[in-house]
């Protein structure tokens, strides 16, 4: 085989393969893909995005066509003198200046005009939501109606919401891909962003700011649900904690002496009122860390910063070890600094505390 024949075959293997490669990355059926927007900010990202997009293809094929052009016509030839050379050719100079600089400018202007169109909800009446995100979680708050949930935001299908960003330890950033861009959540300063989800269903996001060792696993889901279905939810999630009977009751008791109500509270909504004591208890020492609120935890579909489902099983095997699921986190580390063998958990104690969690209506 010629080397010559050898090279195109490589050529042609290499071309196919990024072919694949960029047709499977950019496929809308992932479940973070930003090619399937369900939302008018996504979709007005998008449509800026593929104008980027075709206007870099374009000056690309442009410009790689005639690099190849003159590679072929002008390569060294036996007998052959130089070619002629267009070096200081004025109109060539401002040509290829001009054009550039207007299809910039032109983009520029794109861009400009989509940050300004977005910036603020279309609506005038917004349902607005605070979230904080913590290592390696996020809480959200929902002021109007004094609720607080963690790792699930619920949103009524077709209604703008408003979102206050803000951080209790480090840097964060908060995305949902098919529903808007990112949004770093920074430690003392508030960022805002909104969105709108125009068809029910769940929807991914990610902390997509490098946020420590389990900056991998703080995922989150937003949930978009009907109207009438988000106010059946908000009316649950006001509703006081569920009583435990039988063996939620025995769990009761172990969330109790075992330590776990230091950090986390199943004392229905969390008041703005509430959530600064909470607050306040942690600055004075009174608690080891603020952690999501349970009085609803059987409502949600995940746990652990979204990276697992809300099954028995899985929760069994968070309690027997949250270390091994998701490293670094704080419930780990807090269970080590007891330091005292009456608070470790037997299998008897994780069965009833997932009894008492799943009772958690």
């Amino acid at each position: 085989m010629s080397r010559r024949l050898f090279s195109r075959r490589w050529l042609l293997i290499v071309g196919l393969l990024s072919i694949v490669l960029l047709l499977i990355s950019c496929t809308p059926s992932h479940p973070q893909s930003t090619f399937d927007s369900a939302g008018p900010v996504s979709k007005s990202q998008l449509n800026l995005f593929w104008v980027i997009f075709w206007a870099s293809l374009a000056v690309f094929i442009v410009v790689i066509g005639i690099l190849l052009y003159s590679v072929v016509r002008f390569r060294e030839r036996p007998g052959q003198g130089m070619p002629v050379q267009v070096h200081g050719n004025r109109n060539l100079e401002i040509a290829w200046t001009v054009a550039p600089a207007l299809l910039l400018t032109a983009i520029a202007v794109m861009t400009i005009r989509t940050i300004f169109d977005l910036n603020t909800p279309d609506s005038d009446n917004p349902l607005e939501i605070e979230v904080i995100a913590h290592q390696w979680w996020f809480e959200a708050v929902y002021p109007e109606f004094n609720i607080t949930t963690a790792n699930e935001i619920n949103v009524p299908v077709g209604r703008d919401v408003s979102f206050k960003l803000d951080s209790d330890d480090v840097v964060h950033s908060f995305w949902v891909p098919k529903l808007s861009g990112k949004m770093d959540i920074i430690p003392n300063k508030t960022n805002t962003l909104w969105f709108r989800a125009d068809e029910p269903g769940v929807f991914f996001g990610q902390c997509a700011e490098f946020c420590g060792i389990a900056h991998a696993l703080m995922k989150f889901r937003v949930i978009a649900k009907p109207q009438e279905e988000f106010d059946q939810w908000v009316a649950g999630q006001q509703a006081v904690a569920a009583t435990p009977t039988g063996q939620a009751a025995e769990g009761a008791l172990v969330f109790n002496s075992k330590g776990c109500i230091v950090c986390h509270t199943i004392t229905g909504p969390d008041t703005v009122a509430v959530r600064e004591s909470r607050k306040q208890a942690f600055l004075d020492g009174n608690a080891l860390t603020h952690a999501p609120n349970l009085t609803h935890f059987a409502s949600r579909t995940s746990f652990a910063g979204s990276i697992m489902e809300s099954t028995e099983e899985n929760l069994k095997e968070w309690l027997r070890d949250p270390e091994e699921v998701k490293p670094g986190n704080r419930m780990a580390r807090l269970a080590g600094a007891f330091n005292d063998p009456t608070m470790a958990l037997t299998e008897s104690d994780i069965s009833a505390l997932v009894a008492y969690l799943r009772s958690l209506e």
